[in-house]
């Protein structure tokens, strides 16, 4: 574990990523006392609402809870809060600028790098169980269909009833495992949970309809025994982590249209429509589909729909290989008399980041925009401003994304290391001039194809035999077998 924290911390700097607070931050964050919170208008006082947070199982950094209640008429009003981070971070302070430098927490396999000191993002700006926060609310009204038919954002008062976590609540939603003790705990939280999971199940079913993209990434998760990393596994998706998904959506495509609707220039969130097009339409002609020759989101939804149907085993895979191809996300000003493209993945002309502003900056930068709206004063940023900023943070976002595969890939080639000569069943991921990728089950993780590429393609099945490792490079190579 110590190899990979000193690689973790020396790959950050080589990247302009600062792994250590400041002290100047650490004196800040030390002198800050924890205030009751007193809602006054226009603060709504919504604590007696049956909230509930759904995280990762070690999750501390609670950004968002959530509640649902029926409405007349087969419609249901749902609420996403997200936590006033601004309210104890702000502007200019040496915790801010830390965060602006960084502009994201970076999360790998020696262990996460906070964007905010622990006793923030944890304590002090987490929506805990049991803890009176400030919050943004994103109000949603949503037909029986799952399309949001009215939407607001205000400010309110909010206290999480219950923290649940994924994979217990996934289990339980899928009828295969009993009440997670948080959830049977509170009386009527069980019903409330079937409300929001029904309302998420049908908003996904019509944004998947209008061309979003339904992709399953094998994303890496590191397995520990005490400080030692054991194992590489895939991340599983589940329902629960669906729910919230959708939900965040639905909310970060609020906060953008209320932004338009007052007149501020919000930070969007743009993937362009894809440059390796062809690519993805060849891709598709390797196992007999077609696609049109132009960017088509929902010929590619539904050729996406086709072969997780027919071929779910290599369908991880598939995904991994079509989000290379699609390229990467980023920031972009957005000014009142221009139109910037949406999200292709998400078929979305409407998107921000606004739901994380413990871990993301630029949803911290949104939702002072937010504030300044609610409260009808002027914008906290400049146009010059934000326009610096979505580009240093869409910078800032790679960085911390090759930092996270460097270190994760270490931790691979360390367990690796004595496997030497193995053979490993692969599939190939990428297929480019810059080299042939396969990635391999166990542990979790890819590695280039050093000997026998030509005329391999994405999607092909091959053994591969493990010929070199290197931890400080972050280099895994294996040689084709037969």
């Amino acid at each position: 574990m110590n190899q990979l924290k000193a690689i973790a911390n020396r790959i950050m700097r080589e990247r302009g990523l600062v792994p250590d607070f400041p002290a100047a931050a650490l004196r800040e964050t030390s002198a800050m006392v924890e205030r009751p919170v007193v809602p006054s208008p226009p603060l709504r006082d919504l604590r007696d609402l049956l909230w509930v947070s759904i995280d990762n199982d070690t999750s501390r950094d609670l950004d968002q809870l959530s509640v649902a209640s029926k409405v007349p008429g087969g419609a249901v009003k749902i609420l996403v809060a997200i936590a006033d981070v601004d309210a104890l971070v702000k502007r200019h302070t040496a915790i801010d600028d830390h965060a602006e430098k960084n502009t994201t927490s970076v999360y790998t396999a020696a262990g996460v790098f906070s964007m905010l000191p622990e006793r923030l993002s944890t304590d002090l700006t987490s929506l805990g169980e049991g803890q009176d926060r400030l919050a943004l609310v994103m109000e949603m009204l949503v037909e029986e269909g799952g399309a949001i038919k009215q939407s607001d954002v205000y400010r309110a008062a909010v206290r999480n009833r219950a923290k649940l976590a994924y994979n217990g609540l996934a289990a339980w939603l899928d009828g295969s495992a009993k009440a997670p003790a948080p959830l049977a705990a509170v009386s009527g939280l069980d019903e409330q949970i079937r409300i929001q999971d029904r309302v998420a199940q049908k908003m996904r079913g019509l944004r998947f309809q209008h061309g979003a993209l339904s992709l399953q990434t094998p994303q890496a998760e590191a397995v520990f025994d005490g400080e030692a990393v054991t194992d590489l596994r895939p991340a599983e998706h589940n329902r629960a982590k669906e729910l919230i998904e959708d939900f965040m959506v639905a909310a970060n495509g609020v906060t953008a249209r209320y932004l338009a609707r007052k007149g501020f220039p919000p930070l969007r969130r743009v993937l362009r429509s894809p440059k390796a097009w062809n690519r993805i339409v060849a891709l598709a002609q390797g196992v007999g589909a077609h696609l049109p020759a132009e960017p088509n989101g929902e010929a590619l939804a539904g050729f996406l729909d086709q072969r997780r149907l027919h071929d779910p085993a290599r369908f991880p895979d598939l995904s991994l290989s079509v989000v290379k191809l699609l390229g990467r996300g980023e920031y972009a000003l957005e000014l009142p008399d221009e139109t910037t493209e949406g999200h292709f993945g998400l078929a979305a002309t409407d998107y921000t980041h606004s739901t994380a502003p413990n871990r993301r900056f630029p949803d911290l930068v949104t939702q002072r925009l937010l504030k300044a709206a609610i409260a009808g004063e002027a914008a906290p940023y400049r146009n010059e401003e934000l326009s610096a900023l979505a580009t240093h943070c869409t910078e800032q976002e790679t960085n911390a994304q090759k930092v996270e595969r460097h270190v994760n890939k270490s931790a691979a080639a360390m367990l690796l290391a004595s496997r030497i000569g193995e053979v490993f069943e692969s599939a190939v991921t990428g297929a480019s001039e810059k080299g042939t990728w396969v990635r391999i089950s166990h542990p979790a993780t890819e590695g280039r194809l050093v000997r026998g590429f030509k005329g391999l393609e994405v999607g092909d099945r091959l053994r591969v035999k493990l010929v070199h490792t290197d931890v400080e490079r972050g280099f895994i190579d294996f040689a084709r077998v037969g």
